[in-house]
C-alpha cells in the first residue's frame, strides 16, 4: 500500500526580525537591468520537526572567507574527462556497469522503504515548481544556477518568477562519479552556501531522480543524501522523498511521475507495483508530466531500445487510466530542446551545471516511439518537430570548431599522454628503420608491432559508443583514426632520422627524445584527435566527447514552472548565457541570503517565450 504523504507548512510567523535582505541584480538576455527580488519574508517559526530545536530555527555561523573548512566544502574545478586518469576511470565504470549492472542494482531492496505518494499542494490555487538536471560539476556553474534558483523571486524579461515551493533535479546530481564526498563538494555544499536556509512556507521541497553518474556506486551515496532521512536537508531545500523514484500530487489535478529506468531498459516490479497503486488514484480528466533521467526519445536516434522502458510505462500504467502525459521531461543531454507534437511536450533540460552537449545535430523531427524499436508491442507512432534549441545550432557548431584550443586548455595531461605513446613508437620505428634487417630487426619489429596495435586498437576502441550497435561508422573512424596516428608516428620517426640527435652520445638521444620530440609531438598528436572528432561528430560517432573534451561552462539553464488558477502549466525556460566567474563572501546578510554572492550582475533570459499548456 502506498501512503499519502503531504507537507503542511504553518503560516504562524513570529514578531519581525529585522528588514529583509537586499539582493543582488540581474540582467536580462539582452543586457537591461532585471532585479531579484529584494529578500524574503522575515523567518517564522516552524511547525513540525523540519529544521527546528525547541521551536528556534537552526542555523549556522555564516562563511568570512573561502576556506573549505568555513565552507563546509571545497569548491571544484569542471571534470576534466579527457586527463588520462579520468578518461581510463569513465572507461572502466562504463564496462563494470554493463558487466555487473544488475548486481549493484537498490532498486529491488527499496521495496522495503516507505510507498509514499507525495502531495504538494494539490488543493492550491497556483504552485511555482522549479527543475533543474545534471549539476554538480564545476562550482562556478553549478552555483551560478543554484544562486539563481534561491533566490526568492527573478524578474526575467519583465516576466515576475517567485522561487519553486517544489525543486526538482532531473538526474546526474554529481560528477564525475557518486560518492559521499563528491555530493559533498559539488552539490550539497554548492547548494547550502546558495540557499542556507528557508522558514515556514518559504522553505522549498526537494525531489531527486538519479541518472547514471549517480548510478556508478550502485544508488548508495545518492539514497543516503536524498532519500535515507526525510528530515535532512540541503541549506534550505528540504529533502521530500522516501525513495529513487516518486508520484507528486499537483494543483487542478496535475501529476507529476518521475521513473526510475537505469541499467537497462526495464522497469523493475517494486517500482511498477508503486506506480500502478498510483494509477488507481487517476482520474481520465487528469493531466501528467512524466520525468525520466534520460530522454528517450532523442537518444533513440542512436539506440533503438531507449524508448522501451518509457513506452512500456505508457502502455501498462498511464493509457489504462484514461490521463493524459501533456509533458515528457528530461535531462541527461546538457542543453535545452523541445520537439513539440499532436498530443505532448517533449522537453530536454539538461543545464544545471555539467559541460554542454551540441545541439546542432539534433534532428528536426523525430518519431515517437522511433519505427526501428525492437519491442513487439509499441504505442502509435507519431511525429514530433524541433521548436527550440538553447544554444541555438549555429552557436553550437562556434563551439564544436573551437576544440582545437579548448581540449588543450581544459585537458593539458591528455597532451602529455598522446607524447609519450607517440615518443615510445617512434623511438622503435628509428630502430627499425636504422636496421632494417639483422639482429635489430628481431628485438625492436615486435615492440613497434605492438605499439602499432595499441594505437590502432584504442582508437578504434574509443569510437565503440557505450550504448546502441556499434555501426560500419564507429568501425570506420576508429581505425582511420588510428591509421592516421601511426602514419604520424611514421612521418615523426623519418624526420628524427634526419635531425642530429640521433648521433650524439647516449643519454643526449633520450634526452632530446622526451625534452624536444614528446611536447612536439603531443601537441601534434592532440590537433590530429580534435581533428577526428570535429570530422566524427558529422556522423554522430563520438559527438559527446567533441563537447566533453571542451568541458564548456556556458550557456546553462533550468526551468521554472507555473500551476496556474486557471488550471493550465505554464513553463518559463530560463537561460544563462555566460556564468559567472566572480564570487564575495557576504558574512554578514541575513541568515537567508546567500553565503557567497556574485561580484557583478549575473545575465539571464527566457530561451523562448513561456509556454503555456492548458
Amino acid at each position: 500500500m502506498i501512503t499519502l504523504h503531504t507537507h503542511d507548512q504553518s503560516s504562524k510567523r513570529p514578531p519581525d526580525r529585522g528588514a529583509p535582505p537586499t539582493g543582488p541584480r540581474v540582467r536580462d538576455g539582452g543586457g537591461s537591468s532585471a532585479s531579484l527580488a529584494a529578500g524574503s519574508p522575515a523567518p517564522p517559526d516552524l511547525a513540525g520537526d523540519r529544521m527546528t530545536i525547541d521551536d528556534q530555527p537552526v542555523t549556522e555561523p555564516r562563511p568570512r572567507t573561502f576556506d573549505p573548512k568555513e565552507l563546509g566544502f571545497r569548491p571544484q574545478p569542471p571534470v576534466g574527462w579527457l586527463q588520462p586518469v579520468q578518461l581510463s576511470g569513465t572507461a572502466l565504470r562504463v564496462i563494470l556497469s554493463q558487466m555487473f549492472g544488475a548486481y549493484l542494482d537498490k532498486r529491488e531492496l527499496q521495496n522495503t522503504l516507505p510507498a509514499r505518494v507525495y502531495d504538494e499542494g494539490a488543493d492550491r490555487d497556483e504552485l511555482w515548481f522549479d527543475y533543474v538536471a545534471d549539476l554538480g560539476d564545476g562550482f562556478n556553474p553549478t552555483y551560478t544556477v543554484a544562486y539563481l534558483l534561491a533566490q526568492p523571486s527573478l524578474t526575467v524579461d519583465g516576466h515576475e518568477l517567485p522561487r519553486g515551493k517544489v525543486l526538482m533535479m532531473g538526474g546526474d546530481e554529481v560528477y564525475p562519479t557518486a560518492s559521499t564526498g563528491a555530493y559533498e563538494d559539488r552539490t550539497k555544499g554548492p547548494y547550502k552556501a546558495a540557499l542556507p536556509c528557508a522558514y515556514g512556507a518559504d522553505q522549498p521541497q526537494l525531489y531527486a531522480l538519479p541518472g547514471n553518474h549517480d548510478w556508478y556506486d550502485g544508488l548508495t551515496a545518492f539514497l543516503r543524501l536524498f532519500a535515507k532521512n526525510e528530515a535532512d536537508s540541503i541549506g534550505g531545500w528540504v529533502n521530500a522523498q522516501a525513495r529513487s523514484y516518486f508520484a507528486i500530487s499537483l494543483p487542478h489535478k496535475w501529476w507529476l511521475l518521475a521513473i526510475d529506468t537505469q541499467f537497462g531498459a526495464y522497469l523493475d516490479d517494486p517500482q511498477l507495483r508503486y506506480f500502478r497503486d498510483v494509477a488507481a488514484r487517476l482520474d481520465a480528466d487528469d493531466r501528467l508530466i512524466l520525468c525520466s533521467s534520460t530522454p528517450g526519445w532523442v537518444e533513440a536516434i542512436d539506440d533503438a531500445s531507449a524508448y522501451d522502458a518509457i513506452d512500456y510505462f505508457m502502455r501498462t500504467v498511464v493509457e489504462p487510466t484514461g490521463a493524459k502525459v501533456k509533458l515528457m521531461l528530461s535531462g541527461d543531454l546538457h542543453h535545452y530542446a523541445r520537439y513539440e507534437g499532436p498530443d505532448r511536450q517533449l522537453i530536454t533540460c539538461g543545464g544545471g551545471g555539467a559541460y554542454l552537449y551540441p545541439t546542432h545535430k539534433l534532428p528536426e523531427e523525430i518519431m515517437v516511439p522511433p519505427p526501428v524499436s525492437r519491442s513487439r508491442r509499441q504505442s502509435p507512432i507519431k511525429r514530433y518537430g524541433l521548436a527550440t534549441t538553447y544554444p541555438s545550432k549555429a552557436r553550437s557548431r562556434r563551439y564544436a570548431t573551437s576544440v582545437f584550443t579548448s581540449v588543450l586548455a581544459r585537458n593539458s595531461s591528455f597532451a602529455a599522454l598522446l607524447g609519450a605513446v607517440h615518443t615510445l613508437y617512434a623511438m622503435a620505428l628509428v630502430e627499425l628503420m636504422r636496421h632494417p634487417s639483422g639482429t635489430a630487426q628481431r628485438l625492436f619489429t615486435i615492440p613497434a608491432a605492438l605499439m602499432g596495435l595499441l594505437i590502432i586498437g584504442g582508437a578504434t576502441f574509443f569510437a565503440m559508443p557505450s550504448k546502441g550497435g556499434k555501426q560500419s561508422k564507429h568501425w570506420m573512424f576508429g581505425v582511420g583514426h588510428g591509421l592516421a596516428h601511426a602514419a604520424l608516428g611514421v612521418l615523426g620517426a623519418w624526420a628524427w632520422l634526419h635531425l642530429p640527435f640521433g648521433d650524439w652520445v647516449w643519454p643526449l638521444p633520450l634526452l632530446a627524445a622526451v625534452v624536444i620530440y614528446l611536447p612536439v609531438s603531443g601537441l601534434i598528436a592532440l590537433e590530429l584527435f580534435c581533428l577526428y572528432l570535429l570530422l566524427a561528430s558529422t556522423a554522430r560517432v563520438n559527438l559527446n566527447e567533441l563537447f566533453a573534451g571542451q568541458s564548456i561552462v556556458d550557456s546553462k539553464c533550468f526551468l521554472r514552472l507555473r500551476f496556474d488558477r486557471d488550471g493550465s502549466l505554464t513553463i518559463y525556460p530560463i537561460g544563462i548565457d555566460r556564468v559567472n566567474l566572480g564570487w564575495e563572501v557576504a558574512p554578514d546578510a541575513p541568515q537567508t541570503q546567500s553565503w557567497i554572492e556574485p561580484t557583478r550582475p549575473i545575465d539571464i533570459h527566457l530561451i523562448e517565450q513561456p509556454l503555456r499548456i492548458e
